[in-house]
Parts: structure tokens; C-alpha cells; sequence
């Protein structure tokens, strides 16, 4: 018998392509009774590993391959053992010999973890360890022999048997590489002298013979080399594949003591992992009386006293919030008895601790996001900003109390601030107690081809065609796996060779093309590299190295788990989601500004918003939504015109209808919106249908028609629903029974009964979680009431965010011209901050809201905050800047440099001073030597003493050509990313429209082709299988799109593609369904000249002139053309002589 104590899966990242689910299959198909993993310095799949071996009747065994420095003779050596769990002690030891290497000790350029020597005299106990075989610190001065290499191997392995007493082996391997053989014969010598125990391990890293290619592959992707270079170091061998027990018998059968020592060594491991636990810290509740209150009581009172706060907000009235008082405490003590019994109070109030201190201390909180939104103790506890009983929202969805599972409330935090909190939980509960969670990337189908492609020394061109026969639609995962033979219809877009035949041909046709295909099919979906959640963060109750191991790629900053966040939940570890969301720093900043201009504002707070302002209702039915929260898309903009919302609920509903599935829904309900009639499956769920016209869009109302029409509870209805997503035949014809059944006790028919299920079913299959809907359609609210009410500093506060995107920052600005009505004021060293800015009188003062925006100077590219926040500083000491040498004297010359002064005169910023840019860029040179000689000649009177006001004179500014309109704007451009005070586009503007009639914001899809026009800003090639191709981007002052040209139109127009010149395109226009908006071929291209040439009728020009027209007519005759534009002079004899 025999057990194989080494394995590197996939997890191993750099150098293992074992599946777990199928080595685990392999050592259960051969009756293998254990199974050790160790991965390389990590246990990233060990919980996986635990539950699919323990699944398939396999032991398992937790280890890990180590790095360990302290053991060789040269500093930095490192050398590589093998350790394996025994017990809980031996995971914990372990757990925290991981978490140190890879927080404190990571070595070789950053990329591996090390294990100090220290720490294993330390952290030894209920670990095995084993010796590494030639890798191993034995290894060589066993292969190097002689007296000296024996004394050497022998000292080091008493020091390991000494530091790991009767649970040190000497590893002994024949996996096919030349220093096998000598290595297992020395060691088998040493351990025999030493008295020391052998083992026999086999290095796999693959699983079968065949699989050698596919992981030779993996490792020169991980290196970055060549699979076919003959100068490549080859570290493995065919031979490490997973052997058959009989193999590895055979292999040993000379060493009969290290085959048995592997089936001891796996019954002296005998860790249990306690899976499916949570636990969670101990929240600090206060003393009173001396006494700690319990936290059942002090989670009661808490809840009690937030509801109270609540209501006084909901019902300023006394007597009404009397009146209402009776419903909100039934259905908060139904959630408090419910999270009692499920022993949830600390979750609660951890969250709702953290998310207090974050709005105590400036961090914007979202008022919801996902079903937590439906928990009136949530919103009790300022968890949530939604009364859940206003808008009809389920506790049931969020927990349900006949299936105990965690609660998971998804918080929004200002993506400017979400680590100020992260930070206030790691002081409060300890940082060794906090981390975030690692994930997993992996190799999708494309990434795999494109991979698999490069170390096969194929050209990127050849590759990425073949990557993008791919499939490749959101929501919807392909594979490039082989189909099988029995294919079903509705199985056929999962797999790429049966969804794309051109795909399926080339693999046919084409050796080159099947080869690269069939090896990225076996590393397709492996892991391929370890990220951090977007939002996951653990709280454990002390340690977090108690439940498992930590990881860094960078040290101690980054810090996350080992295991992805299902197998920290299985470890009993409890998540919380920190997601940071741009919209809530962007009303903070608005409100900010809204409080800073207007005193009459200073009080100004989005949760004293009325929700039925009819003018913020009328912005979203003409659909002026750029910038308004998840409704500023050309489909929603589309959708809102259709639909004219007019209360809140209809902005939940649209929140939820737009989305793959319920798309088709939007139509009958406009509609029905606007009075069409229909009917309700059943007079019962008028009172849940009706607010959504009789459509079932959420979740919760397949649950409550669940309730009403088929006797379900809230809890069993949430079970239904669950079943219904997840469509198992025979789980579903259980619940119709009991549908059925329970709609029969009021007298429906099983024909009605199963027409109603059946329609749940279809809603079911895409309702969406109104909870959800309706905290995140509160932004939407708050975004569309700011736009309209106060769209400056709205505006301003949206441009200040998307600074770093210049194509966002353009949409803004048009928007913010052409629809709000403001003024954009240009960017200016003595007016600007850093953020773009509000400007302006008070509505208090005007009645009008405030419409200028001033440029902020964090929008210029070069110049960087440091110094824009040093030309802040000297002008908040001395005052506005004269000139360009007092602005160059004045600033701290080690934060400002000579590219970002031009910058901000391209840009326009320092127009302030009265001279044309052409002067100041000519100047800046002379202006920073000219400041410079002033600092150091006031330096030299405050050394020596005097009087500095007259050493130096005013200098002169260098002259140069003043900058055309199209220089100036080009410079702009290049400044900022986009014209600013104008467009190219004017000079162009009357005359073009005359025949390029179509604006490109009016721009349409067409079977005709179309002709439009506007001044390129932008040309990229990209190579296809066609050839060459561009991308022109075009604009017109009214809009921007990109426009294709193949390349036998490209050779035929090589000198048109130039920037900042104008272009006109005649051209299929046709929707792009995959990535939404236009997709725009050209056909015909055309410069100005060539344009008037083809579309002009002729050029009139009025000449002054004291020539007779005869003789000019006779002057002119030898210029005269037969092609072209005709020119038609008017001739009048006043004026300038004509030359």
C-alpha cells in the first residue's frame, strides 16, 4: 500500500495543473486510502481539497511545500521542505508559519515566501516534516558525497530531527531526473547510520503522462518563456504524473520501510476541520451597574431606541406616529426574535457599529444594497436609510427563519473612504484579527488561447483571431472544450466549437490551430492568479491565523485569507462587504457644495428630501440623466421617455426591468402604465401587482403571491423561490403539490393553481431583489433632484471625480453646456482649485440656482496634485500672481516643473495674465532662470543684509507668432484631452451642414448608407485576419463615435487620417448589440477639399478689383480646369487693387 504525501494542484499557480476534484477521483478509483496536498507556500485549495476527499472516501492530509533560509552554508540560501498537518496544533502552527513568511519574510524579488529557520524551533508542534529530497537542505551535500558532504547531511539532519523530534523522514524520490538514484542511495545510507526514518514521495504535478506538455506550458507562462527554447531550464520530467500506488510499489520495492512509512505517516495526520460554524467577535456591549449587559438585551434596546428615532423622522407628528407606532414593533420584535434564535445580534451590531462611525466621522454610507435593505431592525439600527414597510420589503428574503443560514448585508461606502472605516475595524477588534479575501483568476478560453499561443511561439496576430472565434457575450461563459457527442440544442452557446463552425473548421483544417486549441483546453479555467476581493472583509474572533493563513503579494500592506471567501465562510469565518461606490463621494462632495454656498443651505441633507418632487420626475421622463445613478445608458434614456416616471415606485420598477430577461417586460409595462387595461392572475394579488401594473418583477412578489394564493409562509415562500431559480424537476413537482393544496383551501382548482405557479415560475427565473431596486433607485432619486436643483454643483462634483478619464469628463461637460444651462469657466492659476467648483451668487441672493463651474486644475494633464496644491498654497499666502515670473518666483520651485507650467498655459490657465499663450509657452524657460536668479539674489541680501526690493527689474516677456484659432485649440487638446474654449469643428460647421445634414448625437441605425461628418480626434490600427484596420474617432461639437475603415479604403486614403483635420464618412450605420451604441463602417472618405469637390455646387467669391472683368477672365484662362469645383468671381471695380 501506498499514499502519496506530495501533490501540487493548480493552487501551486507556478508550476502544478492537477484538478483537485480529479486527483482526488484518481486516488479513490485506485484505492488509495489518503491523500496529502501541498501546494507551493500555500494552503489555497486545502479546504476544497478537505471536502472533495473527505466526499469521495479519501483521508485527507493538509500540508505545504516551504522555503526555508537559515540551512545552507551561503546567506539567502533557501531550501525546500515538505510540512503535514497531524492535528488542530499543526494547522494552527502551520496557518502562521505561512501567514509570517508571506506578511514578513518574502524573498527572491518579491515573489516567494520563506520560512526563517526560527520559526519552525518555534512553531513546530503537530507538524511532520519532510526533508525535501534533492531540492531539500540534505539534498546537496548528499549529492556532493565525500566526507565532507556526509558529516554536512548528517549534522543538518540531526538539527531537523533535533527541532522535529520522531516526526522528521528522510524524503527518498525517482521521478526520472539523473541525481534520483545517487540521492536515494546516499540518503538511504544517512538515515540508516543516523537511525533516522526514510519515506517515499513522488513529486506530482501533473496527472497523467500526457498532461506533461499542458504543464510544461503552464510554467513557461508563469516564466515568461518559450515552451520550444532549446536554452530553457527543464525543472521537471514526464515521470511526475500521479502514479498508481502499484507504480510507486514497484518503483520501491527495494525500500520497503519507505513505502510503509508513507501509509504511517498518514494515520498519524488526523486533522478534522470543523466546517459550516461561523463565528463571530465578541461585540463590547456597555457596563451597567458594573454588570456587562448581555448582548440579546443590549441588541434589543438598541433596536428599540433606533425605531423610536426613526419614527419621529417618519411621522413628525405625534398622534400619527402613535397611530403607526403598533405595526412597525409587531414586525421588529417578529426580526428580533428571529436573529435571536438564529444568534445573530453581534452581526448586527457589528455592522451597524462601523457604519455609525463612518457616518460620525465623514465616510457617505449608501442607505442599502442587496435584501439587507428589507430588515426593519437594518434600518432601526441606521444600517439601511429605507422604511421597508413604506415600500413593501421582506425581512423573509434577507433571512429566512426557516433556513438558518448567515446574514449578509452588502454596505456602500465612498470609494474615498472605505479604508478609513476597514481601518477603524482593524484598531477596534485588533489588525492580526482583520484581513481581506483572496480570489482566484483564472484562465477563461480566450486568456488560455492567447497564453498557450505565446509560449508556443505563435504570432499574437495568428493567436488573438483564433481567441476571438470565442464567444465572448457577458453573463454567458463558453468553453473551448470539445463538445460531447449528444449535444442538446440549448446547450450549444456554452460550447465555442459548436457555436462558432468557423472555429470548428480551422481546428479541422489546420494542425497549427487544432494543437493550440487542445493544449489551452487542459489549463482552461485553471487558477492563474491570486487577487483580493472587491469588498470582503473577515473579522475573526482573535487571530485570524487560527482559522487560516494568511497572504501577501507585497509584504504586510494587501494583507488577505488564503482561502476565497467560500472557504472562509466554511472555516466559520464571517464576511463583511466594504464596497466602495463613486456615486455616494460624489453627493457628498455636492452637498458640500451645496452647504458652502448658500447659507440658507448650510443644513442641506439628502435623507430630508422629499421623494415626489415633481421637477426632479420631469429631468427622468426627458431623460436629461447623464450622470444620474444607473440611468444614464442610451437604453435607459430610451426607457425613461417611454416609461415618464412620476413616482418612486416606478423608479424601483425600472431599476429592476432593465436587465437581460425582464428587458421584454418594459413595453407592456409603459403600457399599462399609461392606461392600458389588463387583468391580475388572481383578485388577490391586486395588492401586490398593482404598483407594477400587474407584472411580476421582484422576488418578493413570487414570495407573497406564494403566501396569498398557495398558503405558503413567508419562509416556505422564500424556499420556492429558491427552488424555482434553481429549476431541479423533481424539487419543483413537490412544491406545486403543496401550491396546489394550499390553493385549494380556498377554493381554487388545481387548472388555476397550476396556471398561477406556472407563471411564478417564468418571473421567477429573472425576478429581481426589490430590496435591492429600491435602496439603489434612492440614488437614482437623489442624483436626478440634484441635477435639476442644484446641477453646478451636481455637475461640478461628477467632473471632479472623472478628472483621470477625459472621454467621461467631455460627456460631462457637453451635458453639463447643453442641458444643464451652466457656464464653464476655463480653468485659471488665480481662480482655480484642484476639483472643479461651483461659482456664482447664492440662490438666496439670485433665486436662481448658481450656474458657473470653474475648471479645476486637477484636469490638466501634467500637472500633478502636488503641484497644483503648491500653486494653491502660494496664492492662499500671497495673494494672485501678477504674471507669469511672479507665478514661477512665488511657487515652491521643487514641486512644479517645466512641462506642467506648459501644461496649464495650453490649457488656458494663466490667460489670467493678459498674453497670448504662443508668448507665455516662449517665455516659461526664461521666467523659471529669470526666478531662480531672483531666489538666489534674495538669498544673498538675507545673507549679508539690505534691502532686496530693487535687485531685480520686471523682465521682458520672449516675443513669438501669436497661436491661430486652430493652434490654440489643438493645444487645448492636448492639455486637456478635448477643445475647451471652442471646436475645431466651427470653421467647418455652416458649410458642411448644407449637405452632411445629420448631427452625430441624431445619429441613427440604417439599412441606407449615411453620410456624417466631424474633425478627427483620435486614429488607432489594430491588425485583424482581414489585415490592417483603423478606428477613427469622430467629432462634432454634438457628439463622438468611432468610425472603422478597412484597409483597402485606408491604402486608398492614407493621408486623411490626421488629427484635428476635418473628415467626412459615407457609411453603414448598424446597432453594436455587444457592446451597445453604434457600429459604423465606412465606405467612402472624404478631407474638406475633397468634400466640396464631390458635394459642393461652386465656389462664389467677391473680388475687388480695378481690372476689367475681360482682361481678368483672360489672366485667369491658363488656370482654368476641366474637373473639379466651378468657380464663379463677382468682379466689382471699388476697393483694393486687385494683384
Amino acid at each position: 500500500m501506498f499514499v502519496h504525501l506530495r501533490l501540487h494542484t493548480e493552487f501551486s499557480v507556478v508550476d502544478g495543473t492537477n484538478r483537485i476534484d480529479e486527483v482526488v477521483k484518481a486516488a479513490a478509483k485506485d484505492s488509495q486510502p489518503a491523500l496529502a496536498i501541498t501546494d507551493l507556500s500555500n494552503l489555497f485549495g486545502a479546504v476544497k481539497f478537505y471536502k472533495e476527499a473527505r466526499g469521495k472516501g479519501v483521508k485527507p492530509l493538509i500540508g505545504a511545500e516551504i522555503f526555508v533560509d537559515g540551512l545552507g552554508k551561503e546567506p539567502g540560501a533557501l531550501s525546500r521542505m515538505v510540512l503535514l498537518v497531524q492535528d488542530s496544533q499543526g494547522y494552527l502552527h502551520l496557518s502562521e508559519l505561512l501567514a509570517r513568511a508571506w506578511t514578513q519574510n518574502v524573498g527572491r524579488g518579491q515573489s516567494q515566501a520563506v520560512c526563517k529557520l526560527a520559526w519552525l524551533e518555534e512553531l513546530n508542534g503537530g507538524l511532520i516534516l519532510l526533508s525535501g529530497a534533492q531540492a531539500g537542505p540534505l539534498g546537496q551535500p548528499l549529492l556532493q558525497g565525500g566526507a565532507h558532504g556526509d558529516a554536512r547531511a548528517a549534522e543538518l539532519a540531526l538539527q531537523l530531527a533535533g527541532i522535529f523530534p520522531h516526526r522528521f523522514y528522510i524524503e527518498l524520490q525517482r521521478a526520472g531526473r539523473p541525481e534520483d538514484e545517487p540521492h536515494v542511495i546516499a540518503a538511504v545510507q544517512l538515515a540508516a547510520r543516523l537511525q533516522l526514518p526514510v519515506v517515499a514521495t513522488h513529486p506530482v504535478q501533473f496527472a497523467q503522462p500526457d498532461d506533461f506538455e499542458a504543464h510544461e506550458a503552464r510554467v513557461c507562462i508563469s516564466e515568461g518563456e518559450i515552451l520550444g527554447n532549446p536554452r530553457r531550464v527543464r525543472k521537471f520530467t514526464r515521470e511526475q504524473y500521479f502514479k498508481s500506488s502499484a507504480e510507486m510499489q514497484a518503483l520501491f520495492a527495494d525500500v520497503p520501510s519507505a513505502l510503509a512509512n508513507t501509509v504511517e505517516i498518514a494515520k498519524r495526520c488526523s486533522l478534522t476541520l470543523v466546517l459550516g460554524k461561523p463565528q463571530l467577535p465578541d461585540f463590547p456591549t456597555p457596563v451597567v451597574d458594573g454588570v456587562r449587559m448581555p448582548i440579546d438585551e443590549f441588541f434589543r434596546v438598541e433596536s428599540f431606541e433606533g425605531l423610536e428615532q426613526r419614527l419621529a423622522h417618519l411621522y413628525p407628528d405625534a398622534a400619527k406616529r402613535d397611530a403607526e407606532r403598533p405595526r412597525y414593533v409587531e414586525r421588529l420584535e417578529f426580526e428580533i426574535n428571529t436573529i435571536l434564535k438564529m444568534g445573530f445580534p453581534g452581526y448586527f451590531l457589528i455592522v451597524g457599529d462601523f457604519i455609525k462611525w463612518a457616518k460620525n466621522n465623514g465616510c457617505p454610507v449608501g442607505p442599502g444594497r442587496g435584501s439587507g435593505a428589507g430588515s426593519l431592525v437594518a434600518y432601526a439600527l441606521k444600517i439601511t436609510d429605507l422604511d421597508p414597510l413604506e415600500y413593501n420589503l421582506l425581512f423573509e428574503r434577507f433571512l429566512n427563519p426557516e433556513r438558518v443560514s448567515m446574514p449578509d448585508f452588502d454596505i456602500d461606502f465612498c470609494q474615498g473612504n472605505r479604508d478609513r472605516v476597514i481601518d477603524y475595524v482593524k484598531d477596534k477588534y485588533g489588525r492580526d484579527a482583520v484581513s481581506q479575501i483572496a480570489t482566484f483568476g483564472t484562465m477563461a478560453a480566450r486568456a488560455a488561447i492567447r497564453d498557450v499561443g505565446r509560449v508556443l511561439d505563435m504570432s499574437y496576430m495568428f493567436c488573438d483571431g483564433i481567441s476571438k472565434l470565442i464567444p465572448n457575450k457577458p453573463g454567458k461563459p463558453v468553453t473551448i472544450q470539445y463538445p460531447p457527442a449528444d449535444l442538446k440544442e440549448e446547450d450549444r452557446e456554452k460550447y465555442a466549437i459548436a457555436a462558432e463552425p468557423q472555429l470548428a473548421a480551422r481546428i479541422e483544417k489546420e494542425e497549427e490551430v487544432r494543437m493550440l486549441v487542445e493544449l489551452a483546453q487542459k489549463l482552461e479555467g485553471m487558477t492563474r492568479n491570486i487577487g483580493m476581493h472587491a469588498g470582503g472583509v473577515l473579522i475573526a474572533p482573535g487571530k485570524l491565523t487560527d482559522f487560516c493563513p494568511l497572504y501577501s503579494q507585497s509584504g504586510d500592506t494587501g494583507v488577505v485569507s488564503q482561502y476565497d471567501k467560500d472557504d472562509v465562510e466554511a472555516v466559520g469565518l464571517v464576511k463583511f462587504d466594504f464596497l466602495g461606490l463613486t456615486t455616494l463621494t460624489i453627493l457628498d462632495r455636492a452637498v458640500n457644495y451645496i452647504r458652502a454656498l448658500d447659507p440658507a443651505d448650510k443644513d442641506f441633507n439628502l435623507e430630508t428630501l422629499p421623494l415626489d418632487d415633481r421637477k426632479s420626475y420631469k429631468l427622468l421622463s426627458d431623460a436629461r440623466t447623464v450622470a444620474v445613478f444607473q440611468l444614464e445608458s442610451r437604453g435607459m434614456q430610451g426607457m425613461l421617455k417611454d416609461a415618464r416616471p412620476d413616482r418612486f415606485e416606478d423608479i424601483i420598477a425600472l431599476v429592476a426591468l432593465y436587465r437581460p430577461g425582464p428587458m421584454d417586460l418594459i413595453p407592456d409595462f409603459c403600457k399599462r402604465k399609461h392606461g392600458e387595461k389588463f387583468d391580475y392572475p388572481d383578485p388577490r394579488t391586486e395588492s401586490i401587482l398593482s404598483e407594477t401594473y400587474g407584472i411580476m418583477v421582484y422576488q418578493e412578489q413570487v414570495m407573497q403571491m406564494a403566501q396569498i394564493v398557495g398558503g405558503y409562509s413567508l419562509g416556505g415562500a422564500d424556499m420556492l423561490r429558491r427552488a424555482m431559480g434553481k429549476k431541479k424537476a423533481e424539487e419543483m413537482a413537490e412544491h406545486r403539490e403543496i401550491f396546489r393544496a394550499g390553493a385549494a383551501k380556498d377554493g381554487l382548482s388545481t387548472e388555476k393553481a397550476d396556471e398561477i405557479f406556472d407563471l411564478m415560475e417564468k418571473f421567477a427565473g429573472y425576478g429581481f431583489n426589490k430590496s435591492h431596486a429600491a435602496a439603489y433607485a434612492l440614488l437614482s432619486y437623489h442624483t436626478a433632484y440634484l441635477k435639476h436643483h442644484h446641477p453646478a454643483a451636481f455637475m461640478a462634483a461628477n467632473m471632479s471625480l472623472a478628472m483621470e478619464d477625459t472621454d467621461k469628463i467631455k460627456i460631462l461637460v457637453e451635458d453639463a453646456l447643453d442641458v444643464c444651462k451652466l457656464t464653464l469657466l476655463p480653468p485659471d492659476v488665480n481662480e482655480s482649485q484642484f476639483r472643479f467648483t461651483p461659482e456664482g451668487q447664492p440662490k438666496s441672493v439670485t433665486g436662481k440656482p448658481v450656474s458657473n463651474i470653474r475648471y479645476g486644475l486637477g484636469g490638466v494633464k501634467g500637472a500633478g496634485q502636488g503641484a497644483i496644491e503648491a500653486i494653491i498654497a502660494a496664492r492662499t499666502e500671497g495673494g494672485k500672481f501678477k504674471d507669469l515670473f511672479d507665478f514661477c518666483l512665488r511657487v515652491d520651485r521643487k514641486q512644479i516643473n517645466r512641462r506642467t507650467i506648459e501644461s496649464l498655459i495650453r490649457a488656458g490657465a494663466m490667460d489670467c495674465f493678459g498674453v497670448d499663450r504662443a508668448v507665455l509657452l516662449a517665455s516659461v524657460g526664461f521666467a523659471m532662470e529669470a526666478a531662480g536668479q531672483a531666489a538666489a539674489a534674495a538669498n544673498q541680501v538675507s545673507l549679508f543684509g539690505g534691502d532686496d526690493s530693487d535687485l531685480v527689474a520686471p523682465p521682458e516677456y520672449v516675443k513669438a507668432t501669436p497661436w491661430t484659432d486652430r493652434q490654440k485649440l489643438a493645444e487645448e487638446k492636448i492639455a486637456l484631452g478635448y477643445y475647451l474654449s471652442g471646436h475645431m469643428f466651427d470653421s467647418y460647421a455652416a458649410e458642411v451642414r448644407r449637405f452632411a445634414k445629420t448631427k452625430l448625437k441624431d445619429l441613427e441605425p440604417s439599412r441606407d448608407p449615411r453620410m456624417l461628418c466631424g474633425v478627427i480626434t483620435g486614429v488607432r490600427t489594430q491588425m485583424t485576419q482581414r489585415g490592417k484596420l483603423l478606428i477613427v474617432s469622430l467629432d462634432d461639437k454634438t457628439g463622438a463615435v468611432e468610425v472603422t475603415v478597412y484597409n483597402e479604403l485606408l491604402e486608398q486614403n492614407k493621408n486623411v487620417f490626421r488629427e484635428d483635420e476635418f473628415l467626412l464618412v459615407v457609411g453603414k450605420v448598424s446597432e453594436d448589440r455587444f457592446n451597445g451604441g453604434l457600429r459604423i463602417t465606412a465606405e467612402k472618405v472624404f478631407d474638406i477639399a475633397a468634400a466640396r469637390i464631390q458635394y459642393g455646387h461652386k465656389l462664389e467669391m467677391d473680388v475687388a478689383c480695378t481690372i476689367a472683368p475681360a482682361k481678368l477672365a483672360e489672366v485667369l484662362q491658363p488656370y482654368r480646369q476641366q474637373d473639379g469645383l466651378p468657380v464663379s468671381l463677382r468682379v466689382t471695380p471699388q476697393g483694393i487693387p486687385c494683384t
